[in-house]
């Protein structure tokens, strides 16, 4: 196995309907512009609240990528 770099970036992602589908807007749409994404760590969610009643979910994710090489 060849020696390999990986970033991580942090992406915030929102929702109406759960936490779960946060999480998946935000790695979907991370993943139409960074490639081969790896990892995604919940790191934070929370909610938004208006006049008493939850009108968003919010995740903050850590997504990891591999670096390309030329090899």
């Amino acid at each position: 196995m060849a020696d390999t770099v990986y970033r991580v970036t942090e992406v915030i992602g929102t929702s109406t309907e759960s936490w779960e589908a946060a999480a998946r807007n935000a790695v979907e749409t991370a993943a139409k512009t960074v490639r081969d994404i790896r990892i995604a760590e919940l790191v934070r969610s929370d909610l938004v609240i208006e006049n008493g009643q939850v009108s968003a979910f919010r995740v903050r994710l850590e997504i990891s990528f591999k670096f390309e090489t030329s090899d």
